[in-house]
């Protein structure tokens, strides 16, 4: 049976990868959130990554299942992923807040460098990656927008969460 507090961070995971089946403006989603999260309370590895990316496949699924540059979101999704890892020892607000922004500017960079590297979209020459980085740009700003909200919304919840039910406080048990 799992323990209450593993339950409970499995089900935050889940709660927020739904949240991407909702109207949202574009790129405002919990994506990098989720992988923070998951990287940041889940002690076991492998739990670490499984729960966020697959929460992330089952809402793609829900999407409309593969779509182009898939392998580099999920890339990227697994690098905010080790972030969260090194939150796992700090989690305060300004490493929190700091590895939110990082994961923003992580995914902005690797998936635009995706679009750019496999789209056949522009021209792959300096001026064809200057090109894409500069039409994603206002797409930056809703996932800059996004990831810190979603981020302060998972930490935050699950803090005061951690704080009204000693259940839920970590014990030296895995999860």
């Amino acid at each position: 049976m799992l323990k209450p507090r593993l339950m409970v961070l499995i089900s935050i995971v889940l709660a927020a990868a739904l949240a991407r089946l909702m109207p949202h403006l574009p790129n405002m989603t919990p994506i990098a959130a989720i992988a923070l999260f998951g990287g940041a309370y889940f002690s076991d590895k492998r739990l670490a990554f499984l729960v966020p990316l697959t929460a992330l496949f089952v809402s793609d699924l829900a999407l409309g299942g593969y779509y182009p540059g898939m392998e580099v979101v999920y890339l990227s999704f697994g690098l905010i992923v080790c972030i969260g890892l090194w939150l796992q020892k700090h989690r305060t607000v300004l490493p929190i807040a700091g590895a939110a922004l990082a994961s923003s500017v992580l995914f902005f960079v690797l998936t635009n460098f995706g679009v750019w590297a496999f789209s056949g979209m522009y021209p792959t020459n300096l001026e064809g990656l200057i090109a894409c980085y500069t039409a994603a740009l206002p797409f930056f700003t809703n996932t800059l927008m996004g990831d810190l909200f979603y981020t302060a919304l998972l930490f935050g919840g699950f803090a005061l969460l951690e704080s009204r039910f000693a259940r839920l406080r970590e014990s030296g048990t895995r999860g």
